[in-house]
This record gives C-alpha cells, structure tokens and sequence, in this order.
C-alpha cells in the first residue's frame, strides 16, 4: 500500500502544496520523503532523527510545524498515539488501522465494508461527519506468539 515515493509520493506533494500556495522547499521535500519511506506511522521525534542525518541544522520544531501543516493540507493523516505523541500516516488513500496494544505497530489494511459503515441517526443529526476510520486492537503477528 505504500506510494512509489519517486514518482506517485512526490506528484501528489507538489500538487498539494501548489493548490494551498506553499513552496515546494528542500527541507519539505526531505520531510515528506522521509515520512513516506517510514513503515511505521512515525512522530515527529522519530522523523526528526531521520531528517537531522540528512539536514542537521533543522530543528524538532520545523519537523513539526511542517507535518501539522500536511496535515491541513491533506498531504498525511494524523494517526493518534494513544498516550503517546501523535503519529503521522502519508497514505490519504481511505484505509483503516490495526495497532498492537502490546508494542504499539500500526499496520494499515483496506476492507471495503468498513469504507461504507452506517452512521448511526443520533450522531449524523449532532455531528458533521468528514471520516470514517475502523480501528482494530489486538497483538500483532510477533506480540500474539508471545502472550
């Protein structure tokens, strides 16, 4: 499920940036494929880590700046941390999560039917509804052997 980051990752992040007039700069450029490469879900800390080896002047706080204004944008999702800090997620494609609750993997999948769950009428009359995301708990293939 991930995006080819030379080519399908790096057109949808000139076309995001061009529609919300942000310039396409080398630092938001490193970020964003250092972001897409990860197979994790990262933070801002762990990207940090990652993008200091290649620009080390930047700072923890351009990381984050930088991945909260993709997510306005659309470019990645926010994938909560439960307790931990937010993670951020480059795939906008609809898709839905699993996490292990033993040692925190998020591992996306698609299931069709979970793309068209029913809105119950009591939350569609309070509530302007603008996702819908199925999150799975449970362990994850190498947690599951050991408990």
């Amino acid at each position: 499920m991930k995006l080819n980051v030379k080519d399908e990752a790096l057109d949808l992040f000139r076309k995001k940036c061009k529609e919300n007039g942000l310039k396409i700069t080398p630092q938001r450029i490193v970020i964003y494929r250092e972001l897409v490469r990860s197979e994790d879900h990262p933070n801002a800390e762990v990207l940090y880590r990652k993008v200091k080896k290649i620009i080390p002047d930047i700072s923890f706080d351009t990381i984050n700046r930088t991945l909260l204004t993709f997510s306005k944008i659309g470019l990645v999702n926010n994938v909560e941390g439960y307790g931990e800090p937010k993670r951020y997620d480059p795939v906008v494609k609809n898709h839905h999560h699993f996490r292990c609750v033993n040692c925190n993997a998020i591992i996306d999948f698609e299931y069709i039917p979970y793309d068209d769950i029913v809105i119950p009428g009591e939350i569609k009359k309070r509530f302007r509804i603008t996702n819908k995301k199925v999150l799975l708990e449970g362990y994850c293939d190498k947690c599951g052997q050991k408990v």
